[in-house]
């Protein structure tokens, strides 16, 4: 039996499991994960940021479906990608984060990017972290960690690596992958009893989340039974946009409370219900809800459930569907969806002037399959309420941990994993400074990549909320660069229209460029 060095196994390891990209910065500590990249046939994106780096993981992730795979070193690489990694657990994305480590931090102090708990630190966010203590260990850590994502919610995982187990000898005989699984599937006792409460209902509302995405025949079963609904933002798409009984990704308008209460059965699938997804403490139903999730946790939250079903959304519908093929008795009507939906839109146009016609010119020069990366920005929560989505999963956002910088690294990644499929990257003048530097990596693989930057020159959300709180606006007004010269310093084709038109050739041009193309929008566009 042949040896090589585990570091080096590793990636042979991954390859042999379907992995195809990794994402990362090499250092002397983990170099020797870096042995094996090349001959195993990975391909390997230079990140600039450790932070970017999870985010490009992140970003490919969820625009493929695959698991997004990083390499960080000890300490200050592992510190630097646990923002991304809290947002691929807050967002449910297969993120597999793998370090190095010191051999010993007990009997030593002052070592090279020493840590005090470098497990424990990686482990506020994700899933899990555990530290590989043998070549044995190291193969069913990463097993593990792949299987899950496949049996259960999609989580981020971390295993560190210590120095001295990469740079040693490990048989090169990778053991059998893990047989298949499958997410569970509902009991039929189950499916009867949701199924009695649909032919009972007469105001049925079913409400979808990011859980669902995959639930790509839900608007057709929606139409079939005459059936209402609703999407949270990480849900939009599930239901086309021209379903006369959509309401839209509306769950955070308060009013939607009104049009919940009106229900006389609500099922959730896919959502946790978050304080991000309402923004208010309760749903606003009077009347029977079913929860169907493939985490217990959320079955069981504030929000009280009467009927709970721990299953995959998909098999759910699907079963559901077979015994239900008759449309239901329902009295939903059009006209109620079209008020709702005209009053939410006013209400966003009020809320945040200037936006919404930015939006919607914007939306007209892309292609139908265009994959959108937003960051925390005015514009982003504006658009993702009032953009009619006709697929699931094409707009990406960083909804839960909510941290700035997303959207660029993201958009890489996402550009990476889809290739020719055209992908967007729309930031803010403020967040985009926290992963500028990663626009090289867009230059240095020349990705078609428009990146639209919303300048308001200042922190508008947090200016709006200070005012609204009776606060004196502070600290949100900030000194912003030349966008134009410095996306040009590093080598990216730059534009800066003054209308919406010229907004749509820009956009038109970007998408035919080879290489990366930063927009500069100012919030007078409309003036």
């Amino acid at each position: 039996m042949s040896q090589r060095p585990l570091g080096a196994q590793i990636s042979h390891m991954l390859k042999s499991r379907g992995v195809e990209v990794i994402f990362g910065i090499p250092g002397v500590h983990n170099q020797e994960m870096y042995r094996g990249i090349q001959e195993a046939g990975l391909t390997h994106i230079l990140a600039r940021h450790e932070q970017g780096a999870g985010f490009m993981a992140d970003g490919y992730a969820r625009a493929t479906g695959r698991v997004g795979v990083c390499y960080v070193i000890t300490g200050p690489g592992l510190c630097n990608i646990m923002t991304p990694m809290g947002q691929a657990y807050s967002d449910s994305v297969p993120v597999l984060v793998l370090s190095s480590c010191l051999d010993d931090t007990a009997a030593a102090r002052g070592q090279l990017h020493q840590m005090k708990d470098q497990q424990g630190a990686a482990a506020c966010v994700c899933d899990w972290s555990e530290t590989a203590r043998s070549a044995t260990a190291a193969y069913a850590l990463i097993d593990r960690a792949l299987f899950e994502f496949d049996a259960a919610r999609k989580r981020p995982k971390h295993i560190s690596f210590p120095i001295g187990l990469l740079q040693g000898a490990a048989d090169t005989d990778i053991p059998a992958p893990r047989p298949d699984v499958s997410l569970p599937d509902p009991l039929d006792g189950q499916i009867m009893a949701l199924a009695t409460l649909l032919q009972n209902a007469r105001r049925p509302l079913f409400i979808f989340g990011g859980g669902a995405v995959h639930l790509d025949f839900a608007s057709d079963v929606m139409a079939q039974w005459g059936a209402a609904s609703l999407t949270t933002y990480a849900g939009r798409g599930i239901i086309a946009p021209d379903d006369p009984l959509h309401f839209g990704a509306a769950l955070a308008r308060g009013s939607s409370a009104d049009v919940i209460g009106s229900a006389d059965l609500v099922v959730v699938m896919g959502s946790e219900l978050s304080e991000v997804d309402l923004w208010r403490d309760t749903l606003g139903h009077t009347c029977p809800l079913v929860r169907v999730d493939i985490d217990p946790q959320v079955l069981c939250d504030r929000h009280g459930a009467e009927h709970v079903i721990l299953a995959d959304c998909f098999a759910v519908l699907d079963k559901l569907s077979e015994v239900l093929e008759d449309r239901l008795d329902t009295t939903w009507t059009a006209q109620e969806v079209v008020d709702a939906r005209v009053k939410w839109r006013a209400e966003i146009a009020m809320e945040r002037p200037g936006i919404v016609p930015v939006a919607d010119a914007l939306r007209a020069a892309l292609p139908a399959d265009t994959m959108i990366f937003s960051d925390m920005t005015q514009f982003a929560y504006a658009a993702k309420e009032i953009w009619p989505m006709d697929r699931a999963a094409h707009w990406h956002h960083p909804y839960g941990f909510g941290t700035l910088g997303y959207a660029l690294p993201a958009a890489i990644g996402g550009k990476i994993g889809v290739g020719d499929q055209p992908v967007v990257a729309i930031a803010g003048d403020y967040g985009f400074q926290y992963s500028l530097q990663d626009l090289m990596v867009a230059v240095e693989l020349e990705l078609s990549l428009p990146i639209i930057i919303w300048d308001n020159g200042k922190l508008g959300e947090i200016e709006d909320s200070m005012v609204q709180a009776q606060i004196a606006p502070n600290a949100v007004i900030q000194k912003n660069p030349d966008f134009v010269k410095l996306a040009q310093a590093y080598g990216a084709a730059t534009a800066a229209p003054k209308s919406l038109d010229a907004l749509q050739n820009a956009v038109r041009t970007a998408l035919a460029t080879n290489g990366p193309t930063l927009i500069h929008v100012t919030s007078d566009i409309c003036a």
